[in-house]
């Protein structure tokens, strides 16, 4: 099926990309192989010079992981996409491919804990400076700019706090500086919101969230112009190898299909979840982009589609009434991970933000009593009545 943009999303999420062998198979083909045969040397010398098209080495060529990665960026609304082995290796390489030594990097403090990592502690060997900021403050973006910043990274909303940030207008601080902004994307889902339409020029999701959603594999992808593919991606994939296996590609591929009617669900869950919580006698605050009170709603409104399949509340009593509520639990799981089938939850402090100290929790409003809720496709009424049991207990 062509990548047309006349197609609606759930019906590209289903048919985007696919390549069928000489056997005419429904399912897309898996291709577990490492490298291809050609049939001459001139052909061969063709296709490793660019010359020709067709695939070279599953480092960085194979037909399974190039259906997902047209499917992918046929939903987004994107020119290429690269796959990658995690969103971690994503992240990543789409940073390191902007930067080099004397470069400088502006991050919102808000980020994932090895997001954060990558930007304080794997960066700066290689002589890339950074500043990270309040992603709500417009003029902090603004004033972090400096003649040497080569890219601006946010991920919104926020992980866990489900902060939302203005894409469009820190993309345009970006471009102003010459610089790029890479967003990711995975709090909203490529359903939910497109940083590349509101002007980012890179989008980076972890695809072991809710594009496999059955807590099967890992994945992540790259997405942006051509252009930028090309210039900034394809090589560090190519000669490095943060690589995407074909068996995984294919079952990213499979999730792809029910993404729409998943995510759908567990946004409807995570909004009747916030509305019976919002209120409780035992939580002190309550985060969901859904709803009039969160502290960015006018930009929600603006950017997003919807709300999120995740909220996260604060239990009374810190990391003691946390730990109670999250033990007296029957039906929700204790995890990091979210975007799954199955409802989870996390103790951020003690579990993703480990490595901050206290006072950078505190910063980011990382309470010890967190807990960040992912909603899965149980009945809506079960969850409730699992949580507020556990709630109970504190």
């Amino acid at each position: 099926m062509s990548a047309s943009k006349s197609y609606r999303a759930e019906t590209r999420l289903v048919h985007a990309g696919t390549l069928r062998s000489q056997f005419g198979e429904i399912s897309e083909a898996l291709f577990l192989t490492q490298a291809y045969v050609y049939p001459s040397a001139e052909e061969c010398e063709a296709r490793f010079s660019g010359k020709m098209p067709g695939y070279v080495y599953s480092r960085y060529s194979n037909p399974t992981i190039a259906m997902f990665e047209q499917r992918m960026a046929a939903l987004e609304g994107a020119e290429a996409a690269r796959a990658t082995a995690t969103g971690m290796a994503a992240v990543t390489t789409a940073l390191m491919g902007l930067v080099r030594a004397g470069d400088h990097v502006v991050a919102a403090k808000a980020l994932f804990g090895s997001c954060r990592w990558v930007i304080e502690e794997w960066l700066p060997r290689f002589g890339v400076t950074s500043t990270l900021v309040n992603g709500c403050d417009l003029s902090a973006w603004q004033g972090a700019v400096q003649k040497n910043t080569k890219a601006l990274f946010m991920e919104t909303p926020t992980n866990p706090t489900l902060e939302v940030y203005d894409i469009a207008a820190v993309a345009a601080i970006a471009h102003a500086a010459g610089a790029k902004l890479v967003v990711d994307n995975v709090f909203a889902t490529p359903l939910y919101q497109s940083p590349l339409a509101l002007g980012a020029d890179c989008v980076v999701y972890s695809a072991t969230k809710h594009i496999d959603g059955q807590g099967r594999v890992l994945g992540g992808v790259i997405l942006g112009a051509e252009k930028f593919i090309m210039d900034h991606v394809h090589q560090v994939i190519r000669q490095t190898g943060p690589s995407l296996s074909p068996f995984n590609a294919w079952v990213l591929l499979k999730g792809l299909e029910t993404l729409a009617v998943r995510v759908e669900r567990q946004t409807a869950t995570a909004a009747r979840v916030a509305d019976a919580l919002a209120g409780h006698g035992k939580i002190s605050r309550l985060i969901y982009p859904g709803r009039k009170d969160h502290p960015q709603a006018a930009v929600v409104a603006r950017q997003m589609k919807a709300g999120s399949t995740l909220c996260s509340f604060e239990i009374e009593d810190g990391k003691d009434g946390a730990f109670r509520f999250l033990n007296a639990l029957k039906l929700t799981g204790i995890t990091n991970n979210l975007g799954d089938a199955k409802s989870l939850i996390t103790h951020p402090t003690t579990t993703t933000h480990q490595r901050l100290t206290p006072a950078q929790r505190a910063e980011l409003g990382i309470g010890d009593g967190l807990v960040r809720f992912s909603a899965g496709l149980e009945h809506p009424d079960d969850l409730v009545d699992d949580l507020l049991t556990a709630l109970a207990a504190v």
